[in-house]
């Protein structure tokens, strides 16, 4: 994570404070989610930092900086036209930890389900999801993700 994305903000000091950046982390998540649902991949992207690491169970290598993450989730979404379903996220059960440098480590679960054209709605991972969000031009982005499957534990 590069100095400049760090924030100067340090951690909150009241419980006003701290409701505030765990609201911030809540948009984020619901901001960013509904995006890839959407598979706006560009924005989807800049919802990280230029320099971001994304690690996922599925894969050997993590995926690197904004292009690799814009890469990824395209193929993901052309592979998700093809299969004629819809693939949604929603994330819960948020822990927010403000850190000294300004930055939030959060923690929160995730299920990813499917819905197919011709029936309703089915869960394909349970996922916990392990970030490092930093503030860049004033807005929070992922600098870093661990993905974790329960089915892979």
């Amino acid at each position: 994570m590069t100095a400049e994305l760090a924030g100067t903000a340090a951690r909150p000091s009241t419980s006003v404070e701290f409701a505030a950046l765990y609201a911030q982390a809540q948009r984020f998540y619901a901001h960013q989610m509904r995006i890839l649902d959407a598979h706006d991949t560009e924005l989807w992207a800049r919802t990280f930092t230029e320099d971001a690491v994304l690690e996922l169970p599925s894969l050997p290598e993590p995926v690197r900086a904004r292009a690799g993450l814009a890469h990824y989730v395209r193929a993901g979404a052309a592979r998700q036209r093809r299969a004629g379903h819809r693939l949604d996220h929603w994330v819960g059960m948020l822990d927010v930890r403000p850190q000294v440098d300004g930055s939030l480590r959060t923690r929160c679960s995730a299920l990813v389900y499917a819905t197919p054209g011709d029936g309703g709605p089915r869960v394909l991972y349970v996922c916990v999801m392990e970030d490092v969000l930093v503030r860049a031009h004033g807005t929070w982005r992922a600098a870093h993700r661990r993905v974790t499957r329960d089915d892979l534990a």
